[in-house]
């Protein structure tokens, strides 16, 4: 299913999805994605990057943006941090607390899904 799922994820959409999962976080940082595609979040400037090589780890992460499967994403080198990692800690912590509303997830869920 995540094969399929990324299969339908342009940077586009990712970046919009991205936006909708993580907008809310009030500390600057960024997304890179596989092609190239900077996503800054956060307003200001960009403490850290978390650069995505692949759109199946993108699926991944927005299933599930738990600090956990961001670590283990890191530990498999599916991304990268560049910049500040203390910074990116402090994001992790806030991502911890992150509740997104069930209308949300559904329509997130469904832009992932369209073609």
């Amino acid at each position: 299913m995540i094969a399929r799922l990324a299969s339908r994820s342009s940077s586009c959409r990712a970046a919009d999805i991205l936006g909708q999962v993580f907008g809310g976080l009030a500390k600057p940082f960024a997304f890179r994605l596989w092609d190239g595609t900077e996503v800054p979040l956060g307003g200001g400037a960009s403490a850290f990057t978390v650069v995505i090589h692949a759109p199946e780890t993108f699926v991944r992460l927005v299933r599930d943006p738990s600090p956990l499967n961001f670590a283990e994403a890191f530990v498999e080198s599916a991304i990268d941090i560049e910049g500040d990692l203390f910074a990116a800690m402090a994001v992790a912590d806030a991502v911890e607390e992150l509740q997104l509303p069930l209308s949300r997830r559904l329509r997130i869920l469904a832009a992932m899904w369209r073609a």
